[in-house]
């Protein structure tokens, strides 16, 4: 069976979606097309419904507010409708190349490409260190949890907003030994 390579599927999500992005600023039916193709790529793939919606939710209140934007002048409410449908397609489109190849294949594929070394990089320490973020920051909710005793939604929104700003501080003091570490040992 034929497996297309990862800048091969990189390249042609790149083609998607920059057609998608200079398409009409209204809805129209030309959005189809880029419709049809996902539609037919997600059931090739066999992409799970319920993992695409959970990742699709999570940037949708983005989508809608960027769309918002939109609504503030009163000609171009198409153009919010517009907004939707583009961006929509276009994180459905990311959203299919990440679940059909794997990380380190599209680092690859981009330096392969020529994308600035800094950018690839960071992505690697991004994919690298993103797990090492979430335990730390569900290891401080549950230290937080277990030090208050109030249920009010105040006070769990500033217990939270206390979490989120010590979790940035000690981030970044653990990017800072991180990045000693890996100098001291030749990293440029």
């Amino acid at each position: 069976m034929y497996k297309p390579s990862a800048g091969l599927k990189l390249g042609a999500t790149m083609l998607l979606v920059l057609a998608v992005a200079l398409g009409p600023r209204r809805p129209h039916v030309l959005y189809l097309a880029p419709a049809c193709v996902l539609a037919l790529t997600w059931v090739l793939v066999r992409m799970p419904v319920l993992f695409a919606l959970k990742r699709i939710l999570v940037v949708e209140p983005f989508i809608v507010g960027v769309a918002l934007l939109a609504l503030f002048r009163p000609e171009t409410q198409p153009v919010f409708f517009a907004a939707l449908i583009k961006s929509n397609l276009c994180v459905l489109a990311m959203l299919l190349l990440g679940y059909t190849t794997p990380f380190h294949e599209l680092l690859r594929a981009l330096r392969r490409a020529h994308v600035p070394g800094v950018l690839v990089t960071t992505l690697a320490l991004l994919d690298r260190y993103l797990p090492v973020l979430i335990e730390e920051s569900v290891r401080m909710q549950r230290a937080r949890a277990s030090r208050t005793f109030s249920r009010r939604r105040n006070v769990a929104w500033l217990n939270m907003a206390g979490v989120a700003a010590r979790l940035f501080v000690r981030a970044a003091d653990r990017a800072e030994r991180i990045y000693l570490a890996m100098c001291a040992r030749g990293w440029k």
